[in-house]
């Protein structure tokens, strides 16, 4: 067995991260399927217990995970946006109106707070 990096094993086969992109563009479903099958026997092989978990939770969310490769879709911008939601409103507790709290929340995730827009 190969290692990619730092103590990080390579299964010889197995996509490494960032090659979803590869699976988008024409690899079929039964080409997935066997490199999932291939990776949930090595990890089954392993004598890791975190390898074996890393296994199930694969094996949990898998549903997720295929029509994330099926799409290149994912819910992480809005997570990004809900974690800056609840730091804001930590950070706004001492507010006194539950409306200026709200104001303050809505305001920092805006697209302009963040960047994004560039008015004329």
């Amino acid at each position: 067995m190969q290692h990619v990096g730092e103590g990080v094993p390579r299964v010889p086969g197995l996509l490494l991260p960032g090659h979803h992109a590869a699976l988008r563009a024409g690899v079929d479903r039964h080409r997935i399927g066997h490199l999932r099958f291939k990776f949930l026997t090595w990890c089954a092989d392993s004598e890791i217990p975190e390898v074996r978990q890393l296994a199930v939770t694969v094996d949990r969310w898998w549903p997720e995970i295929a029509a994330f490769i099926a799409t290149g879709h994912s819910n992480a911008k809005s997570e990004g946006i809900n974690r800056v939601i609840k730091l804001v409103a930590h950070a706004a507790h001492g507010f006194r109106n539950p409306a200026n709290q709200r104001l303050r929340t809505r305001c920092v995730t805006t697209r302009r707070a963040r960047g994004h827009l560039h008015p004329a």
